[in-house]
C-alpha cells in the first residue's frame, strides 16, 4: 500500500466529510485539494463520489433513532406527511439532474464556474440572512411544513446542480425564504440529504463501475471511513452552532474561498 496515497485518502476524507453538510460547496473544496496534492485524475474523482457515501452514512447514523422512530410510526399521519415532504423536496432536483447530468458534467464543471457560483452563493447568503432577520421564522417543526414549503425547499435545491451552489447551502437558504427557522431548515436540509445524495451518488457510481478496481478498495475505504467520522462530527456542531449564530460567516468564508480559487486556477 502506497503510504501516499493513504494519505491523500484521509485528507480528501475529511475534506468531503466537513464541507458536506455546511453552507460552503464540497465540490469547491475537493476540486482545490485534490489539484493541490495531485488526486484529481479520473481515479481521484471517482474516489470523491465514492466517499460522498461515508459522509451521508454518518448522518444516516446520527439520526438513526429518529429514522427508526419514523419507519415505525408510518401508520401515523404526521411520519406519513413528513416522508411525503420529503419525497416532494427530492423530486426536483432528481427529475431536472437526471435530464441534465451529462450536460452538467460537460460544461459546467470546471473550477472557474465553481468559483463563480461561490461567490454568487456567499452574496446570497447574506441578502437571504438579512431578509430572514426581519422577516422572522413561521415554521419551528417538521409537523408545520406544508407540501408548498416542501416544492419551495426542493425547488432551491435543484440550483445546487449548478457545480460550486451548495446542495446544503441551497436547501437551507431555501428553508430560510420559505419560513422555516435556521433549526429546522437545516434539519430538514439534512433529512433530505439523505435520499438526494444515495440517488445521486449511486449513480454516479454506476455509470463509473469501470474505475473501480479492487486494488483501491483500502484507499477508498480509508477515505469512506474518515468522510463518516467527520461528517458525524460536523452535523452534531454544526447544529449546535445554528441554534445560536446566523450564516454570515459562512457567506464571507465562500467569497473568499471563491476568490481564492479563481486566482489559483485562472488560466
Amino acid at each position: 500500500m502506497d503510504l501516499m496515497l493513504l494519505i491523500q485518502a484521509l485528507i480528501l476524507g475529511i475534506v468531503e466529510g466537513l464541507t458536506e453538510f455546511l453552507p460552503v460547496s464540497s465540490t469547491g473544496h475537493l476540486i482545490v485539494v485534490g489539484d493541490a496534492i495531485g488526486f484529481n485524475d479520473e481515479r481521484g474523482k471517482t474516489f470523491e463520489i465514492f466517499i460522498q457515501l461515508g459522509s451521508i452514512l454518518g448522518v444516516v447514523w446520527f439520526y438513526r433513532a429518529r429514522l427508526l422512530d419514523l419507519a415505525a410510526g408510518l401508520n401515523r399521519a404526521p411520519e406519513r406527511r413528513f416522508v411525503l415532504n420529503l419525497f416532494i423536496a427530492f423530486l426536483p432536483a432528481a427529475v431536472i439532474g437526471l435530464a441534465t447530468h451529462k450536460y452538467i458534467k460537460a460544461f459546467l464543471f470546471s473550477p472557474l464556474t465553481v468559483a463563480g457560483a461561490l461567490i454568487a452563493g456567499g452574496f446570497a447568503i447574506l441578502f437571504i440572512e438579512r431578509w430572514h432577520s426581519h422577516r422572522g421564522a413561521r415554521v419551528h417543526r417538521f409537523e408545520d411544513l406544508s407540501r408548498a414549503d416542501a416544492l419551495k425547499i426542493g425547488l432551491a435545491q435543484a440550483c445546487s446542480l449548478f457545480p460550486g451552489v451548495s446542495r446544503a447551502g441551497a436547501t437551507i437558504m431555501g428553508g430560510l425564504l420559505t419560513g422555516l427557522s435556521r433549526t429546522t431548515a437545516t434539519e430538514f436540509s439534512f433529512f433530505l440529504a439523505m435520499p438526494t445524495m444515495f440517488a445521486a451518488t449511486l449513480y454516479d457510481l454506476f455509470k463509473n463501475l469501470h474505475l473501480l478496481h479492487a486494488e483501491d478498495a483500502l484507499t477508498f475505504g480509508a477515505g469512506f471511513v474518515m468522510a463518516f467520522l467527520t461528517a458525524l462530527v460536523v452535523v452534531k456542531t454544526f447544529l449546535a452552532y445554528v441554534a445560536r449564530h446566523n450564516f454570515t460567516p459562512f457567506a464571507w468564508y465562500r467569497i473568499g474561498f471563491g476568490l481564492l480559487v479563481l486566482v489559483y486556477f485562472w488560466p
